[in-house]
């Protein structure tokens, strides 16, 4: 019994300094390659419950799937999208408030207003192969309805959690402006100047994930919502960077899978698509948005 006793604290002595080892293995692997430790963390999220408040009605048929509609009557002809209430419920609501004049903004006067925001809007800025972009209430892209919300994305569910960066090309930029900011370089004369110093720390980030990536940049994830893919004919804000949504929306011609994680997609065309042609092919500021009417068929 004795002898038992004996060999058992020779196991655990031996088991303890082999877990010290390995910790002290992992703490100077971490000093060797600083971009080993993962710093992601979710934000916390709860998603609302969409309200319509104005029942609006439709002459022609929408979809037998029970969703939220909202048709987008421009001067190039209309288009049907799905609002995806479920997956992206505060942007919608944003979206859904602005059209039917039920939410206050404020432009440059100064002046509070509460109108149908998007009517009479311009698509401002249309690109062949890419997407059209409206909903500035000043026709160049400088616009907001004075307030900023945040995004509502899931990267894990874009699979952006489990690419990794160093074998993502659409991403390769992000990964190049988060080791400049973290080498303090500000110019290309000084990247040029440190460019060994600039690959090494290049290939010992490559393994990061996207996610983590855009995560070190300031982007916010949670891991509630099912994310939709930035696919042709989705519906998605424009912003000028993480949480700086407003108005501003754009809906792709293409896909763009270089735009998955970096802005929430809110809705897809379900009727109306070769009206994004159209729409391009007029010019930028060409099209205006007529009225923008929403139809509530979820099951009650």
């Amino acid at each position: 019994m004795n002898y038992l006793n004996v060999k058992s604290k020779s196991k655990i002595g031996i088991i303890g300094s082999l877990a010290w080892f390995t910790i002290l293995l992992f703490s100077f692997a971490c000093k060797a390659n600083p971009y080993a430790e993962q710093r992601y963390v979710p934000e916390a999220y709860s998603p609302v419950e969409v309200v319509v408040k104005k029942e609006e009605k439709t002459r022609f048929p929408l979809p037998e799937k029970p969703a939220i509609y909202a048709l987008i009557q421009t001067t190039q002809g209309d288009m049907l999208f799905e609002l995806f209430d479920k997956d992206a419920s505060k942007t919608v609501q944003n979206f859904i408030d602005l059209a039917q004049g039920e939410k206050e903004f404020t432009l440059r006067n100064g002046q509070p207003q509460k109108r149908p925001f998007y009517d009479g809007l311009t698509f401002h800025r249309v690109i062949e192969g890419f997407m059209i972009q409206g909903g500035c209430p000043y026709g160049d892209g400088s616009g907001t309805p004075g307030y900023r919300f945040a995004d509502e994305i899931n990267a894990a569910s874009l699979g952006l959690d489990q690419a990794k960066i160093g074998q993502s090309q659409f991403y390769t930029g992000y990964l190049y402006r988060y080791i400049g900011g973290e080498l303090g370089i500000r110019s290309q004369r000084e990247a040029d100047e440190r460019r060994e110093e600039l690959e090494s720390n290049l290939e010992k980030a490559k393994n990061l994930s996207v996610m983590e990536i855009l995560y070190r940049l300031g982007y916010r994830y949670n891991n509630v919502v099912k994310s939709k893919k930035a696919i042709k004919g989705a519906l998605a804000m424009a912003n000028a960077g993480p949480n700086t949504n407003g108005s501003q929306f754009f809906i792709n011609q293409v896909d763009t899978p270089h735009l998955d994680g970096l802005h929430t997609v809110f809705g897809q065309i379900v009727q109306g698509a070769e009206v994004v042609d159209k729409i391009i092919a007029s010019g930028n500021g060409k099209t205006t948005i007529r009225k923008v009417s929403i139809y509530d068929k979820r099951t009650k």
